[in-house]
């Protein structure tokens, strides 16, 4: 069996510090290999896999102004359905673009929608629905004019955030500084509780940062610290008292929600998108509408139970889930073309 993994390559697979698509499709193609399946990962070339790795991009056009992302892009996917033939079956992480290839090859695809940029997009996933299987990352980022096969919950690979029991001293951003994330309505959540504020993550909207951000940040009280690697992220997200993730936009999935509640931190979110698949009100954090309902939520944090937010982590949103659930929309869709996939072994309880 052999399937094809179509990783983006803004960011190297798995990245240095930010990119999550290309950070989900790393744990996925492990997990894959895990289990025994031929995976080739068509990724930027200093990517890091036990699978097969092919490639045309050298490195991430993000790291490397002299890479035209869209050259690239087109190369890189080109490059792939070139090879389709080889395959049993193509996975797309790629958003849209890959879906305009799809009608020139036999092999199937599955497209894993990763979220919705714009609304112009759709005319693009609405022409090739029927040819391509679209697996949703959350129910509530469905769009009501196209099919789905399934919808598979992002998974994390739980080793790499480890439980912290204690509530730490300090409110924790972790995200893209950008107004859609609400990098500013945390700095208020954090004023009006009165309690320091930690921001992380890329600055993806510089105008946003330097009006909203910046001029509020003071040391001890609120302090921006830049896009944090993976072997600080755990150690960040389990010492933090809660993660605020106030967002302005309906949020797809949210991976360093997940994360958080992984090492034991509670989670408050503004009840939009799919926060309220993601976060257990009143168990492994609270839903509010508003700065002012954070805050008041940020009190009765005490309450809750750090163990829980670790196993409702464990029981829905780790890597091993998310590789048997993406080898059910496999043995579906490749049953309908005559191909056999072997069977999955169970997960361990």
């Amino acid at each position: 069996m052999k399937i094809a993994l179509l990783s983006p390559i803004a960011w190297r697979t798995p990245p240095r510090h930010y990119g999550p698509w290309e950070r989900v499709v790393s744990l996925l193609c492990e997990g894959l290999v895990g289990r025994g399946i031929d995976v080739t990962l068509f990724a930027t070339g200093d990517s890091l896999t036990r699978g097969k790795l092919d490639f045309v991009c050298p490195v991430p056009y993000e790291e490397d102004p002299a890479i035209d992302p869209k050259v690239w892009e087109c190369l890189h996917i080109a490059h792939l359905f070139e090879r389709a033939a080889e395959f049993d079956l193509i996975h797309n992480h790629y958003d849209f673009l890959p879906l305009t290839y799809s009608g020139l090859v036999h092999t199937p695809v599955v497209t894993t929608i990763h979220g919705f940029s714009s609304p112009k997009i759709l005319p693009v996933f609405q022409r090739y629905d029927g040819k391509n299987h679209y697996v949703s990352i959350s129910d509530a980022d469905r769009h009501p004019s196209l099919n789905y096969i399934a919808t598979v919950y992002h998974g994390i690979d739980l080793e790499a955030f480890p439980f912290v029991g204690e509530a730490g001293s300090y409110l924790l951003y972790f995200g893209r500084i950008h107004p859609d994330k609400g990098t500013a309505e945390a700095i208020e959540i954090a004023r009006i509780f009165g309690m320091p504020l930690v921001i992380a993550g890329i600055i993806q909207d510089r105008r946003y940062f330097e009006a909203e951000v910046a001029p509020r940040l003071e040391r001890g009280r609120v302090e921006y610290i830049g896009s944090v690697g993976p072997d600080r992220r755990g150690g960040l997200l389990g010492n933090a008292y809660a993660l605020l993730h106030p967002i302005n936009f309906e949020e797809p999935f949210g991976l360093s929600v997940v994360e958080s509640m992984a090492c034991g931190t509670p989670v408050v979110a503004f009840s939009r998108g799919s926060m309220p698949e993601i976060v257990l009100h009143g168990e492994t954090g609270f839903l509010v509408s508003s700065a002012i309902e954070a805050a008041a939520a940020l009190e009765r944090v005490p309450t809750l139970d750090r163990q829980a937010c670790c196993r409702w982590v464990e029981q829905r949103f780790s890597r091993e889930r998310m590789v048997q659930d993406y080898l059910a929309v496999y043995r579906q869709v490749l049953s309908g073309n005559g191909v056999r996939m072997p069977v999955a072994p169970a997960l361990s309880s």
